[in-house]
């Protein structure tokens, strides 16, 4: 099996992170013109569930299971390794096969009691094949990052992304003469389909290295780790206070959904309307944000094995080196993207959904953005330093005071769904902030005050010079003088970064297939 660096394993988790952020794109285009704003609606409507059982089956588990094959990989014990690894499967599945029962017997009540709108129920039910599917990915998807070895991670996500674009769109289409009800269900089946490629993937990659003489070879040696703790029992140990921690998190976005179409309801907004206004938000706006964390993501996942290898090291610097990387990389690669989604909300929504009335929701999501950037790095370090604790009790207030604020605002007529997006913000904002805190005060890690200046400043240059270009109207198409702004102001932006040495030669020869111009200059 190949070993990746910690910067090789990010940059191949974040090039499929792009294709699959730029392929993803594409149903969540189409899809608001097949079914609407109010079958997008019912469409998220069971992401929220979905991801609380999800988070019960995979929440710490993959990220237990990586980081304690790091370790035992860094003393040299494949029977530790095997051991922890069919453990680990053994207990996802056990979970999602309990969990699956339950969602297929409580359905009827789930979708007509705790879910705002009861036309869910089809959604909800093609929905729980996921559960098996996903936590058995999860746990293969641990066991090889373990191994910092990212590229059947991203082989997989490329497969299952690409499947579900083709299967969601078709099933949508298919199905939607039955009503909206069946098309959303329709596409959630497509998801279905593609969670089972990606798996399919993940699979044969780990028949594939089995096969190998050497793999077969360490397979058979006996665990020499002294170490002799019960594997269940140390599994279960590592994995649920992070497990704890997301939960926190996927409860808060499964009641945001039930306070928020609650609250509008109180604010005398129809239910249809209610639904269409909570899937342009998560379906339309979010997702437009959330583009840069193709990179936080990859960042994250090579993050914990690499900071993890280094703890058990005791080696201190290489952590504050790691640390600096991903914070400077999501903070710099991040920035443009807030740039131009709040300074081109209305075209760019009118042009990808063909409506413009939510611009303003993506307009008063945008600057927070970078919040969102520099949070995964952050909640990695503290997972990986063994920390989870801080990361479940910064996420639980922040998660506190969203609710409450979601109740109070969007209730009044004045706020509506804004009153939730405000919500949302102040949540980003202050576990961003927790998170860094308690990074600080654990390892004593801040970034530099001076780097954050000179990002804002780049980031105010570039939209002027965005804006200049775009208010020039130098072509007939809009859609194209949308594309040469961004690009102008994309070329600005990346010159201020090497002019003030935010970006430098040394990462320039990182750069895949162009990085050795630079090592020769």
């Amino acid at each position: 099996m190949t070993k990746q660096t910690f910067i090789k394993g990010a940059m191949i988790l974040l090039a499929a992170g792009v294709i699959n952020r730029i392929l993803g794109f594409i149903p969540r285009i189409a899809l608001p013109r097949i079914i609407g704003a109010e079958g997008v609606g019912l469409y998220q409507l069971s992401y929220p569930f979905l991801a609380v059982m999800l988070t019960i089956i995979t929440g710490g588990i993959p990220l237990a299971v990586a980081k304690w094959i790091a370790e035992a990989q860094s003393n040299g014990d494949e029977g530790r390794v095997r051991q922890i690894f069919r453990s680990a499967m053994l207990l996802t599945i056990f979970l999602a096969i309990t969990l699956t029962s339950l969602l297929l017997l409580f359905s009827p009540w789930i979708t007509a009691h705790l879910l705002p709108d009861k036309r869910v129920q089809r959604t909800f039910l093609f929905m729980t094949p996921m559960l098996l599917i996903v936590g058995i990915s999860s746990v293969f998807r641990g066991y090889f990052q373990g191994k910092q070895n990212m590229i059947p991670s991203a082989a997989s996500q490329i497969v299952e992304t690409v499947l579900r674009i083709i299967f969601s769109l078709g099933f949508a289409m298919l199905l939607m003469p039955k009503g909206l009800e069946w098309a959303a269900a329709g596409a959630m089946l497509g998801v279905v389909v593609g969670e089972i490629g990606g798996l399919a993937v993940l699979l044969w990659k780990y028949a594939r290295e089995k096969r190998t003489p050497a793999q077969l070879a360490e397979a058979s040696k006996p665990s020499t780790t002294e170490d002799k703790a019960p594997i269940m029992g140390k599994l279960l140990s590592l994995s649920i206070p992070v497990t704890a921690s997301r939960l926190v998190g996927s409860l808060s976005y499964l009641l945001e959904s039930i306070f928020t179409a609650r609250s509008l309801a109180t604010a005398g907004i129809a239910t249809g309307i209610a639904t269409a206004q909570y899937g342009a938000l998560q379906g339309m706006v979010i997702p437009l944000i959330l583009l840069p964390t193709a990179l936080t993501y990859s960042l994250a996942s090579s993050l914990i094995p690499s900071l993890s290898e280094a703890a058990s090291r005791g080696d201190m610097a290489t952590i504050h080196k790691r640390l600096h990387q991903s914070m400077r990389l999501a903070l710099v690669a991040g920035a443009p993207f807030v740039v131009i989604l709040g300074l081109f909300a209305e075209p760019i929504c009118r042009m990808l959904y063909n409506h413009s009335e939510i611009a303003p929701m993506l307009q008063l999501l945008a600057p927070v953005g970078l919040f969102i950037y520099l949070q995964a790095p952050l909640q990695a370090t503290l997972q990986a330093l063994d920390k989870p604790g801080k990361a479940l009790m910064n996420t639980l207030i922040g998660a506190a005071i969203k609710l409450g604020f979601i109740i109070y605002l969007a209730s009044k007529p004045e706020f509506g769904i804004y009153g939730a997006l405000i919500a949302i913000n102040l949540n980003i904002v202050l576990v961003t902030a927790l998170h860094g805190i308690s990074v600080l005060k654990l390892i004593g890690f801040r970034m530099k005050l001076r780097d954050f200046m000179k990002v804002i400043s780049a980031m105010v240059i570039m939209g002027a010079a965005a804006r200049f270009v775009m208010n020039r109207e130098p072509l007939a198409a809009e859609w194209v003088n949308l594309l040469v702004a961004c690009a102008c102001g994309a070329i600005v932006y990346l010159a201020l970064m090497v002019w003030t040495n935010i970006i430098d030669r040394h990462d320039l020869t990182r750069l895949p297939k162009i990085g050795h111009w630079f090592s020769r200059t």
